[in-house]
């Protein structure tokens, strides 16, 4: 027996005997095999077994990256993604035929005549539609092709485009790597006694969340369910949901940063660290916090420039940072894999640190005052970041060059050096991921591209109305939930840009707000110590 089918064998027996023993779905017990088979290259046992079983992996490691693949064009890419993933025929024909299309824009006749003639999903689209095949051979024959003879009836290569991302996205899931070697680490009982797994409860073994952990339909929040209330003279700085929607944590002015159960407003006392009366602490104001895309991890910056990375299930501080910026931590984003930690600080610097050297890799330098947020691009290409100076910038994560510099004044672009309003909030928007929130201390909302460009504006029409203080999105992307310094929170639509409703949610300041992954939970923090959970 070669080594690599016997370590195949070796995995899938351990897990078989685990998954078994708890009833876990059979079939999410093939595709764990199957993720560890292709992440360490063992592709021929991958292919035996996906050949058996008659079950395909179909898991891509970032989705928003494979639409933005097809989206732009970069089709060697996409089809290496799908390379390992098994894709209904009718799809295939319809990606490869675009592929063919573009070639022949493009003039690489050679690379265009082979795919059409040498490919599976063009021998069957000759056989099925052979007027769709008999066009691409016309347009192959033809010394200059117009876009029209290529996109007839007014389809644009872009609307092609989307349409072929649309029909792949449904064949495919994103799922944290690795899950394999993380269940065979640790046990299922150690999970459970950590608050991971709740007892008794269906759990998703391959995906590692429960099976009601999907996004409800967004509707925007009328009533208060439960709240949180700190002692006299304490109050949350920060507020964050963790994304698998299990952890709801605050940061205080007095450095606490705690596990609560959101829909009780009590403290997690199933997490053993606090039933014992142990809380993870800064030494002074937390001000941001941000939880690695698994939520395993948590990261916390405070008011003398220190950040510390934690264990959510243990409590423990595994990573500091003491000298990460010379003043307060205003804003924290993991990248997708939690090797590197984005932050911005009120020394008007943005920052990239590695996990494991905890060295600062990159520094971002341009604004002329606080930066009060910084996030990654979906793609993680790009860092946002936005300013007291009322600047939005927008730099190549890589190099750290600035590309674009915004000025948004009065629902457009200013001209630079002209004074623009602070900059509160920076989002990423669920259903687009070129599509970025700002918002900043006036009446409107802006929904600006990757590149710069306003796509949108949301405005407060009123005979007097309020500034923003910050903003949220809701879990679809349907709704933008703006505070108001009036102590209301507004709701527009993101596609019509209406405001469609609004609330009294305080009647003190209110600091934040930050909204659930999955449900119509917006959480709203105020400076009265009251953090109020509205669905």
């Amino acid at each position: 027996m070669s080594l690599e089918i016997e370590a195949a064998e070796y995995a899938f027996l351990s897990i078989l005997s685990i998954a078994v023993s708890i009833s876990y779905s059979f079939l999410s017990v093939i595709r764990l095999v199957q993720q560890f088979l292709k992440e360490n290259n063992l592709l021929r046992s991958l292919a035996v077994l996906q050949e058996e079983t008659n079950i395909s992996l179909n898991t891509v490691d970032n989705a928003e990256a494979f639409k933005a693949d097809i989206l732009h064009g970069r089709w060697d890419a996409v089809l290496k993604t799908l390379s390992t993933i098994a894709v209904p025929a009718k799809k295939l024909i319809d990606l490869y035929e675009q592929i063919v299309l573009e070639l022949i824009e493009l003039r690489e006749l050679v690379a265009a005549r082979s795919l059409l003639r040498q490919t599976d999903p063009m021998h069957v689209l000759k056989e099925i539609y052979p007027d769709r095949y008999l066009h691409l051979e016309t347009l192959l024959g033809k010394s200059h092709v117009s876009s029209s003879e290529m996109y007839p009836n007014g389809v644009t290569k872009e609307k092609r485009r989307k349409a072929v991302s649309q029909s792949l996205d449904a064949e495919i899931a994103v799922v944290a790597p690795s899950r394999l070697l993380a269940l065979l680490g640790q046990s299922i009982k150690w999970q459970t006694l950590q608050g991971m797994i709740q007892p008794d409860a269906a759990f998703d073994l391959f995906k590692g969340v429960s099976p009601a952990a999907h996004a409800e339909d967004d509707t925007p929040p009328s009533i208060a369910v439960s709240t949180i209330k700190f002692p006299k003279k304490q109050y949350a700085e920060v507020a964050t949901f963790s994304p698998n929607g299990n952890y709801f944590v605050t940061g205080t002015i007095d450095g606490l940063i705690e596990v609560w159960n959101y829909i009780t407003g009590k403290l997690r006392k199933d997490l053993p660290y606090q039933a014992a009366g142990n809380i993870m602490l800064m030494e002074s104001a937390v001000l941001s916090l941000t939880f690695s895309r698994d939520s395993e991890l948590l990261a916390s910056g405070s008011q003398d420039g220190k950040i510390k990375i934690w264990k959510v299930h243990t409590g423990q501080c595994i990573k500091r940072f003491p000298l990460a910026h010379s003043q307060g931590i205003t804003s924290l984003y993991f990248n997708n894999d939690s090797t590197q930690l984005l932050s911005a600080s009120f020394d008007g610097v943005v920052k990239i640190h590695g996990l494991k050297s905890g060295k600062t890799l990159r520094e971002f330098r341009g604004h002329a005052s606080f930066v009060n947020r910084a996030v990654f691009s979906t793609d993680m290409s790009r860092v946002i970041s936005g300013s007291s100076d009322g600047t939005v910038k927008i730099w190549d994560a890589k190099s750290a060059d600035c590309l674009v510099t915004l000025a948004l004044h009065n629902g457009k672009l200013a001209p630079l050096g002209v004074q623009s309003c602070t900059v509160t909030s920076i989002l990423l928007t669920p259903k687009d991921p070129d599509h970025i929130i700002v918002s900043n201390e006036s009446s409107i909302v802006y929904m600006i591209s990757i590149k710069g460009k306003i796509i949108k504006t949301m405005k407060l029409e009123a005979e007097t109305p309020t500034d923003f203080i910050t903003a949220a999105v809701s879990q679809n992307g349907e709704f933008v939930y703006c505070a108001g310094e009036d102590g209301k929170i507004y709701a527009f639509g993101t596609e019509g840009a209406a405001l469609v409703s609004h609330f009294e949610a305080s009647k003190s300041e209110i600091i934040g707000m930050t909204h659930h992954p999955f449900s119509n939970i917006l959480a709203i923090y105020a400076d009265n110590g009251l953090v109020s959970m509205w669905k």
